[in-house]
């Protein structure tokens, strides 16, 4: 609740700052106004009640009336929402509010295709960090809305030893050991590899989720198999729409997708009075 809040006051004074000429300079105060949110194309919906405390952020007296809920499919030419108040926090809202909702919906219809090209499978689709700096509670949230799952939130709430880390602590086995050591019982240790070798290495020193980074197919089809169900597999790098199905039926627990969050195109909506 409070991350949301802080979005939505930090875009509005981003884009209203010490007032908006333009509204101030054209229409009279207290001039009434209704307007509504229409989908131009198809997608699934994310960021309803975002685009709506946007409006109430600005004006207490603003009504908001949401059509839809979130991770519902919805087609070119809905209504999305009616919103009924003075015109000037609609007005002043308007571009702020497009801006997160498109942002949510395409992330959400962009994991939808993801989960559906892995459907009969037992691969979940997964987010990461690389998310827009400052919005990854909206950019995570739509994820879920959209059929996936989350990956850590941040550096605080799981271990994830990538190869950085392993130079610099000396190995997987010494990089392992030491996490174990220093992370709570509630927290999983995960290790990323690139190779059998390192796979190997992984499961002997304990890790409990095994990254399979940049792998090929083949290979990734025989650490699922090495590792048969002693930790949990999470295939990474090179994921899209094309090879994600190909990538499931290896047999991975998680495949985790950064284009989701931050290579997903804003979809098409409109606010227009009426």
């Amino acid at each position: 609740m409070f991350e949301i809040e802080r979005i939505i006051r930090t875009a509005l004074q981003e884009d209203i700052g010490c007032g908006d000429v333009t509204t101030l300079g054209t229409v009279p105060k207290a001039t009434a106004a209704r307007a509504e949110l229409v989908a131009k194309e198809d997608f699934v919906l994310a960021g309803i009640d975002v685009a709506r405390r946007v409006f109430t952020t600005l004006s207490a007296d603003v009504a908001f009336e949401a059509l839809f809920d979130d991770g519902a499919v919805v087609k070119r030419g809905a209504v999305l929402a009616w919103i009924k108040g003075d015109a000037h926090p609609l007005l002043q809202g308007e571009r702020v509010a497009l801006n997160l909702l498109q942002r949510m919906c395409g992330i959400a219809t962009n994991t939808a295709a993801f989960v559906a090209a892995v459907a009969g499978t037992k691969a979940v689709i997964v987010d990461t960090r690389k998310t827009m700096p400052g919005l990854r509670a909206i950019d995570k949230y739509s994820v879920r809305m959209g059929g996936g799952q989350n990956h850590r939130t941040s550096l605080y709430d799981g271990v994830l030893i990538k190869e950085n880390h392993i130079a610099a602590a000396g190995g997987i086995t010494a990089a392992v050991t030491r996490a174990k050591k220093y992370a709570p019982h509630t927290l999983k240790v995960e290790v990323e590899t690139e190779n059998m070798t390192d796979v190997r290495e992984a499961i002997a020193a304990g890790a409990d989720i095994i990254m399979l980074d940049n792998m090929t197919l083949a290979t990734m089809t025989e650490a699922v198999h090495f590792i048969a169900g002693r930790a949990v597999t999470e295939a990474s790098g090179g994921v899209n729409l094309d090879t994600v199905s190909e990538i499931a039926h290896t047999g991975v627990d998680l495949i985790s997708v950064g284009a989701l969050t931050h290579s997903s195109r804003a979809v098409d909506i409109s606010m227009l009075f009426k």
